[in-house]
């Protein structure tokens, strides 16, 4: 399965968290306690506007989710990418904050945030890789013992998630925001953007470091092998408890549209979504503290 951004991006309506209600509401309360994250990703939104299929996903997706195999599946992922991000060149940009103005308290409730994302934006990569997997007609694994993960695995939030949207935000902001899309070819901004925009001076000199790195070929190398490593994830590397598919989730699709409309939603996300864990590595690689070098005696 190659990396596939489809042409044309198709529409998404994705029905934001304030405005979710009923069955919708419930889903996405599901979606959140499963993977242990305290937002509803844009990706599983929008694939939410198309119910049956929706439903027919998530039931089969919530136990390997909740499970052992699935938590470890992520763990290597964020892994490989933290290791590799180091290759785009991140500056550290605590004291570049500190000359701001940023107190420590400050930073470390940023540092918080990003941890948030580095840790939910995978589940959610590997959701996508499936739900596209099975709509193209290809198949999960048929082993379905998947022991479930007991305990917590999220980081603690330090700081409430708190989404800075485009009508919300001044214009200087409005204008990254502009900026982001146009560099990354999407016709939104990403949550993680939105939730880091909350400080907007950070945001600001963050992706001014970020932008340039994201269009040089090691930044495309680098998603073109976390997509690899999530298909091999999707395809062989995961049991398949829920029982799903491609007959039945097909089937599920074509009772809420065309099968090639929701196909081309899923190839969407399932594009972005390594270009966007990259991208978080990088800004959580910008916020480690480096022990000051040690010169020669």
């Amino acid at each position: 399965m190659i990396r596939l951004r489809p042409q044309p991006l198709p529409a998404i309506h994705p029905v934001p968290e304030y405005l979710a209600t009923s069955r919708r509401k419930q889903w996405y309360e599901d979606v959140k306690a499963a993977l242990q994250v305290p937002w509803m990703g844009v990706v599983t939104m929008a694939f939410a506007h198309y119910p049956s299929f929706f439903q027919v996903l998530w039931d089969g997706v919530q136990p390997l989710v909740r499970s052992s195999p699935f938590r470890e599946a992520n763990t290597s992922l964020r892994a490989f990418t933290e290791a590799e991000v180091g290759s785009l060149g991140p500056r550290p940009i605590a004291p570049r904050l500190v000359k701001l103005g940023y107190a420590e308290r400050e930073t470390e409730h940023i540092r918080g945030m990003v941890e948030i994302f580095s840790h939910g934006n995978y589940p959610y990569l590997l959701i996508a890789t499936i739900a596209r997997m099975l709509l193209e007609g290809d198949e999960m694994s048929g082993r379905r013992d998947a022991p479930s993960f007991e305990g917590r695995h999220a980081p603690e939030a330090n700081a409430p998630l708190v989404l800075m949207e485009a009508h919300h935000a001044d214009a200087p902001t409005r204008e990254v925001y502009e900026d982001v899309k146009r560099t990354l070819g999407l016709p939104f901004v990403n949550t993680d953007y939105r939730a880091l925009a909350r400080w907007p001076s950070y945001f600001a000199l963050a992706w001014k470091d970020l932008k340039p790195a994201v269009s040089v070929p090691g930044h495309e190398a680098l998603c073109t092998e976390i997509h690899r490593r999530a298909v091999r994830f999707a395809v062989t590397g995961l049991p398949n408890p829920g029982g799903l598919s491609s007959a039945t989730l097909r089937a599920a699709a074509e009772r809420d549209a065309p099968v090639a409309e929701i196909l081309q939603v899923a190839r969407l996300f399932q594009w972005l979504l390594p270009g966007l864990v990259a991208n978080v590595a990088f800004l959580r690689a910008q916020l480690i503290v480096r022990p000051p070098a040690v010169g020669n005696p």
